[in-house]
């Protein structure tokens, strides 16, 4: 069985305070460091052969769910920003786990670049089985007239925008049984006050999940989203203060922030066969927030 060094992190109930000064921040230097799989993961090839291009896979969920998608067979590009030492470590580690995985480094604001993303996992690999729309920022403010003009438009091009890139240069190489994985938030269902651009985006994202299921269900594309509730994963510790991060998931009922190891099994399943009577839904990893819709 094909296994990997587990980083422990599961069930803290607070994390230390701490903060990084730029987004979407490095997941080498966080602490305690993430569990991107659970110990007891058992893989039993459910991707075997797939090719899954991963946007945001250097670290936290897309590090994960890179990780998860090797263990079951599948090999992954992972798309990032600009943090290099996260990205080399996880190919390091989809390695380990027994998948391929090429990396590359750009905007995903950049439409030029998100079909260059495509077209290159594309001729490297000669296909594209699964693509996840995992990517995203954040700028908190407490004040909707504090959003700045240019982090808002940046918020929407990273976060909707590119899915929209993405799957327009993916569908034509994508075949009967293919799957496109958008990532949502507990947020786009209960709102967040400190976060109300990026909530608009996740919201967005679930209502382009389900149309798009709609779209491309004769062509046998299933699409799908998963909606994490607050996750242990860099993006927490760049955007929010010391204090904050040390109160980081508290507040739902099982009173403590999800690891990456314990979301990225709603990806594995939604881009396995198991889920062949599902399209247009979204899969919620929250714990325990009671959402409608």
């Amino acid at each position: 069985m094909k296994q990997v060094a587990v980083a422990q992190g599961a069930a803290v109930k607070k994390q230390p305070a701490q903060h990084q000064s730029t987004q979407p921040g490095h997941e080498s230097r966080m602490f305690p460091q993430p569990e991107y799989v659970k110990p007891d993961y058992m893989p039993s090839q459910k991707l075997l052969g797939k090719v899954a291009l991963i946007t945001g896979g250097d670290s936290g969920i897309g590090r994960a769910v890179a990780i998860a998608y090797a263990l079951e067979g599948a090999d992954v590009v992972i798309q990032y920003l600009n943090e290099d030492d996260d990205a080399r470590r996880t190919k390091q580690l989809v390695e380990r786990s027994g998948g391929e995985c090429m990396l590359v480094t750009g905007d995903l604001s950049d439409p030029g670049f998100c079909s260059a993303l495509v077209e290159r996992t594309v001729r490297h690999f000669g296909r594209l089985d699964v693509v996840v729309n995992n990517a995203a920022e954040q700028h908190p403010k407490g004040d909707i007239r504090e959003i700045r003009q240019e982090d808002l438009e940046s918020t929407f091009r990273v976060n909707l925008f590119s899915m929209f890139h993405i799957v327009q240069a993916a569908l034509p190489h994508m075949r009967r049984g293919a799957s496109i994985i958008n990532t949502a938030s507990v947020t786009a269902y209960r709102g967040s006050p400190r976060l109300v651009d990026y909530s608009a985006t996740k919201g967005a994202i679930v209502s382009m999940t389900r149309s798009l299921a709609k779209q491309l269900i004769d062509k046998g594309i299933y699409v799908n989203a998963v909606a994490p509730g607050p996750v242990w994963t860099p993006l927490i510790v760049s955007t929010f203060s010391a204090e904050e991060v040390r109160e980081f998931g508290t507040d739902v009922p099982m009173g403590r922030a999800g690891q990456p190891s314990e979301i990225a099994p709603c990806y594995v399943f939604l881009a396995s066969n198991d889920a062949s009577y599902m399209t247009g839904q979204v899969l919620h990893p929250n714990g325990g927030e009671v959402v409608n819709g």
